[in-house]
């Protein structure tokens, strides 16, 4: 019988995604949840109750505080960690914003992503380092962002293997085949890359030839300049379509949109993409869970829906590993040759098939050099912002704002920096 525990059960919209796709499931389990903060836990907490509860599947739920109680005999464990909660990642962006640096999240690269890396990874070290200790032969998952600094950290200096997990790639897949009017089973897509910056090199369907069909939509998408114009301007230079959309993908490219100018006189952040519309939304749910969670409250039946599960899969993934189906995901793996024109060892996001007990690779992609160039970069960061985030070196951290190209000049590289640091720093 599997154990699942969940590292950041708080983080409660994957704890309910999670418990519905393991009761639509049908299997007995047990259900372990973790968070440092008891509020965060005990609506989450609730929440599981009620929801087995009403199900009637063979399911068992502890919680606590305390990872290292949970962790003996877990056979999955699962990292949905965010250091600081949204009160932290609000800095990360309103930080920038008085140096004049606009971005639509901030989680994944820029001077956000690298102030989050920051406090990610000493708490994603110390989890990994507790999971080689107490759960050593556990399937090891992580969800939480910068994606590639905290996988490459922990392969690196915990030297354990993780997985990482996000539904990007699948969300454009969905998208693709709704634009085309397919359904999204019946495409075949080849795609290699950074997580947030995933090229999808090809998309084919067994009856149709989409090449006409999809450079059409990107004449009228970037006519119109709606629905993703940046993304659909991408692929008709490149010929390859971008995940994980716009929101995204315009932080991978500061040379254009430095200051959050986007399209039609909107802001990154502001108009477009409101970042602080995130934030009132990620509270507002919250409060709406915490409602969810008393027992006076009845259970909203589409909770049990499949489309509101948690879509990086983790329960399919785990079944095809336990039997062995030859069934593709989309990983964020050391790369191992899947991507040749990629340093070796860095985190690839690429197709995984189950074998051996894990998901590895599932063979190579071709990446065209000028897109390899544009993820080059971004490796380049990665690998300093880690060693910026293990030794706490301030200097280091300066060193990854200037590779990363959102900096209009040193002094902004040295005040904003070190206003970064100072915030981020506390909650190590």
């Amino acid at each position: 019988m599997e154990c699942y525990v969940l590292i950041g059960a708080g983080s409660a919209v994957f704890t309910r995604g999670l418990l519905a796709d393991l009761i639509n499931a049908g299997e007995p389990c047990e259900v372990r949840l973790v968070d440092p903060n008891p509020v965060a836990l005990a609506v989450a907490h609730g929440l599981a109750r009620k929801m087995i509860a009403h199900s009637h599947v063979a399911i068992t739920v502890r919680a606590s505080t305390d990872r290292r109680e949970l962790l003996p005999g877990a056979t999955v464990v699962i990292c949905t960690v965010g250091v600081g909660g949204r009160r932290a990642w609000e800095q990360d962006v309103f930080i920038p914003r008085k140096y004049g640096i606009y971005v639509p999240v901030g989680d994944t690269i820029g001077p956000g992503g690298s102030s989050r890396a920051v406090r990610m990874i000493p708490a994603m070290l110390a989890i990994a380092n507790d999971v080689a200790d107490l759960a050593p032969q556990a399937l090891f998952f992580n969800y939480s962002n910068p994606m590639a600094p905290i996988c490459h950290a922990i392969h690196h200096h915990a030297g354990i293997n993780v997985i990482g997990l996000c539904h990007g790639v699948l969300h454009v897949t969905h998208y693709l085949a709704a634009q085309l009017g397919v359904a999204w089973q019946e495409l075949a897509v080849t795609y290699a890359g950074y997580n947030h910056l995933t090229w999808m090199t090809s998309v084919r369907h067994p009856q149709r030839d989409l090449d006409a069909e999809l450079k059409a939509l990107a004449v009228r998408h970037i006519a119109h300049q709606d629905d993703n114009p940046f993304s659909w301007h991408l692929y008709q230079l490149t010929g390859a379509f971008p995940a994980v959309l716009d929101r995204h993908v315009c932080e991978f490219f500061p040379q254009f949109f430095r200051t959050g100018a986007y399209y039609r006189d909107q802001r990154l952040g502001v108009e477009a993409f409101s970042f602080e519309e995130t934030i009132r939304s990620g509270d507002a749910e919250f409060v709406a869970m915490q409602h969810e969670s008393l027992p006076s409250t009845p259970l909203n039946a589409d909770i049990f829906a499949r489309e509101s599960g948690e879509h990086e899969q983790v329960v399919d993934i785990v079944k095809a590993i336990r039997t062995a189906q030859p069934t593709l995901f989309a990983a964020n793996l050391p790369n191992q040759g899947q991507v040749a024109q990629l340093p070796s060892g860095a985190i690839v996001e690429a197709p995984a098939v189950a074998k051996s007990g894990q998901l590895v690779p599932a063979g190579p992609v071709e990446l065209p050099v000028a897109l390899a160039g544009m993820l080059a970069s971004r490796y380049a960061w990665v690998e300093t912002i880690v060693v910026a985030a293990v030794h706490a070196d301030q200097a280091t951290f300066q060193h990854a704002l200037i590779i990363d190209g959102y900096a209009d000049s040193l002094s902004q590289v040295e005040h904003m920096g070190s206003e970064l640091w100072q915030h981020t720093r506390q909650f190590c």
